[in-house]
Order: C-alpha cells, then structure tokens, then sequence
C-alpha cells in the first residue's frame, strides 16, 4: 500500500513562494497521474493541477503561478508556488491516480491514494 508524505508548507507573505514535495513510499509515481488539490475552511476540496499522459492541467486561478513536477528517480512530486496570494491559503494535498489518460474536470474521486496534507498559510 503506498504511502504519500507532504512537506513544505508553511507561513508566507503575499507574493512570497513555497515549495510542496509529495514522497510516495511503498509505490511510485510512475506509470500514474499525481495530482495537488487544496481544501480551504469552510469549502470542499477542490482541483489544483495533475499531469496525465495527455499533459499538464492546472485550475484557472493558479496558472502562470504554480508548476508541478515529478522526480521518478525520487519517487517525488513537487508544486512550485509562486506569487501567493491570502486566497490561496488552505491544506494542500497529494494524490494519485490510475486514471493517467483522464482529461479535464478533475474530481478527488478520480485518485485512489492520498497524502495527509500540509497547511499553506498566506497573509496579506
């Protein structure tokens, strides 16, 4: 059964940047979908960004800010924020999917595996 790690989230100013990393111990992230998704207070778990065999999927309000990448070698995913703002404060979370071909929308009900999530706090 594998297992997904996050770290990196943290406390920032607005514009400030952080680094999430996913670790998936016990399986990898090859021949899957990873995807982040993020839960504010008060709201449902929504859609983030995923990278599918048919390519690279970001939510309107973080593209141009946020990359997602993978290191097969470390069975990690990685999301770079950049240029945060207070609304994109919430726990982000990683996931994984069988569903390497799925195109958009994204529901968290398209990945099996889940990390435990890691807070992103960002002040105005």
């Amino acid at each position: 059964q594998v297992q997904l790690v996050e770290s990196g989230g943290g406390s920032v100013q607005a514009g400030g940047s952080l680094r999430l990393s996913c670790v998936a111990s016990g399986g990898t992230f090859s021949s899957y979908m990873p995807g982040w998704f993020r839960q504010a207070p008060g709201k449902e778990r929504e859609f983030v960004t995923a990278i599918t065999y048919n390519g690279v999927y970001y939510t309107d309000s973080v593209k141009g800010r946020f990359t997602i990448s993978t290191d097969n070698d470390k069975n990690t995913v990685y999301l770079q924020m950049n240029s945060l703002k207070p609304e994109d404060t919430a726990i982000y979370y990683c996931a994984r999917s069988l569903l390497v071909i799925k195109r958009p929308p994204f529901s968290p009900k398209d990945f099996s595996s889940w990390g435990q999530g890691t807070q992103v706090t960002v002040s105005s």
